[in-house]
């Protein structure tokens, strides 16, 4: 997508480059983003759609505090419990699921998220990215829908249930990006992007914190009922409302279309059968950002999977306070993606940096300061109102690596970004399989240890992540990705 600025930001490093003029020359009013703009509008449908995507993923994390309605038999040391598990509704069954169960279950998702990746970004590429990413969030509230059925017959069928989920749900991200590909001019690639993705955050909260109240007062079925059946709505929405590029987009102004297009004249935003799969795998950027998100997501699912049982186990709250607590990190990390967007591109804009430093920049950022922050976390003692503030803290901190590693595929090969979000998002996917099963067998040895030795692993992972990511991450379009190179 970035054909036409290589030349201006040909250095990685912090200087941004002396032949910019072109792509920075001041925009005509007509083409600027506005909520108005077409543009800005698929940013503002995508981030619903990833909202209700991520409310239809998050639900089990707070219903199975419900469905098992169980407490450690250990506790967290200094900590006490803030009051008694109130009841459920009384046709809501409860299971007797282990702390290993429990895990497993949760983690289930992503065994199937983790195979249609880079088949959901291949596919988007010769199909389109709306068939697909609509196809797939209306499976996805579907199988939501069949969740209490699932565990009813047995812990085995919610678990394939999950994994056929998550092989639904795994074709919406890279479909999101061979979209984006189309439609995001490249000084506002940053904040459209991260206007998207910032649903997924606010759907998070939104899950955490109305999930609870559900489950307390209809029981926890019915989390499931009202997301999955919203989740179908929306989808009739998606398919009215949104159009695959410019060009076919009925109601987009002709100046707007004139910019995005020109601006996106000098690459391409689709790819045919064959990919440069040789060069890829050879590619030091590209598994510069495959071992940065493989080491952020460890940390983001680790909490995202994991957090509601910690709040409740842990700082012994109950469930309303539990999706409570649970879903306030999500707030800030939303804001988060959208002040990371706008002042990414603002630096960009004004040419304070290149590319690639912006990049590793808000990378650095969203990476080194969460892993201080649980470190720190063990250490706190009894004091609950802290721990949440630093675990707030780190999930709107780790936001600023949306204008870092998670648009990065964009920079270095626009072409094939839908595809290489696919590979890369698959090993982040491999962190999800195991984080969540590893807390849970670290929790079932000792609450207090077990607790500690996540917090701080998960904080290593990250500080090696963007060791590597710092010395081989690059903001240019790779020699394999550009239109004149022959498929290998």
């Amino acid at each position: 997508m970035q054909r036409h600025v290589d030349n201006a930001q040909a250095g990685d490093g912090l200087e941004a480059g002396q032949d910019e003029a072109p792509l920075l020359a001041p925009q005509p009013l007509s083409s600027r983003t506005g909520l108005c703009s077409a543009r800005c509008g698929l940013a503002l449908v995508l981030h619903v759609s990833l909202f209700v995507a991520y409310a239809l993923r998050v639900g089990l994390s707070i219903a199975i505090v419900a469905m098992t309605n169980s407490s450690h038999p250990h506790s967290w040391s200094g900590s006490a419990p803030h009051g008694s598990y109130p009841g459920f509704a009384q046709d809501a069954p409860a299971y007797n699921w282990s702390a290993e169960t429990q895990g497993i279950v949760l983690s289930s998702f992503f065994y199937g998220y983790g195979l249609t990746q880079a088949l959901g970004g291949y596919c988007s590429g010769l199909f389109g990215g709306k068939p697909v990413l609509g196809s797939g969030l209306l499976l996805s509230s579907l199988l939501t829908l069949l969740v209490p059925r699932a565990a009813e017959l047995g812990v085995s069928f919610l678990i394939g249930l999950q994994a056929l989920l998550g092989l639904a749900e795994g074709v919406i991200f890279p479909a999101q990006y061979t979209l984006w590909a189309k439609w995001a001019p490249p000084l506002e690639r940053s904040r459209l992007m991260n206007i998207a993705d910032a649903g997924c955050t606010f759907g998070t909260f939104f899950a955490l914190l109305v999930a609870g109240i559900i489950c307390q007062s209809l029981g926890w079925p019915f989390v499931f009922y009202i997301f999955g059946g919203v989740g179908c709505v929306w989808c009739l929405c998606w398919f009215l409302l949104v159009y695959e590029d410019p060009a076919r987009h009925p109601w987009i102004s002709a100046a707007e279309q004139e910019y995005i297009v020109s601006l996106l004249a000098h690459q391409s935003s689709s790819h045919g059968c064959s990919l440069p799969l040789v060069a890829m795998a050879k590619s030091l950027p590209l598994w510069a950002i495959t071992v940065a998100c493989f080491c952020t997501d460890w940390l983001f699912y680790m909490l995202l999977t994991s957090m509601p049982t910690f709040v409740s186990n842990v700082l012994h709250f109950d469930l309303r306070e539990n999706g409570l607590l649970s879903s306030l990190p999500y707030i800030g990390n939303g804001l988060g993606h959208l002040l990371a967007g706008l002042l990414a591109d603002f630096l960009l804009a004004r040419r304070v940096l290149g590319t690639a430093a912006v990049r590793k920049l808000f990378s650095a950022l969203g990476m080194l300061l969460p892993a201080v922050f649980l470190v720190a976390v063990p250490y706190i003692g009894c004091s609950s109102t802290v721990v949440v503030v630093l675990l707030t803290l780190a999930l709107t901190i780790i936001s600023m690596t949306g204008a870092g590693i998670n648009i990065n595929h964009i920079d270095i090969a626009p072409k094939y970004a839908g595809f290489l979000l696919g590979v890369t998002n698959t090993f982040g996917i491999v962190a999800g399989i195991i984080a969540p099963t590893a807390v849970g067998l670290l929790v079932s040895q000792d609450l207090q240890t077990g607790w500690r030795n996540a917090f701080f692993l998960s904080a290593a992972l990250n500080l090696f992540g963007l060791i590597f990511y710092t010395a081989f991450g690059s903001g240019t379009v790779q020699d394999w990705a550009r239109e004149d190179t022959a498929v290998q």
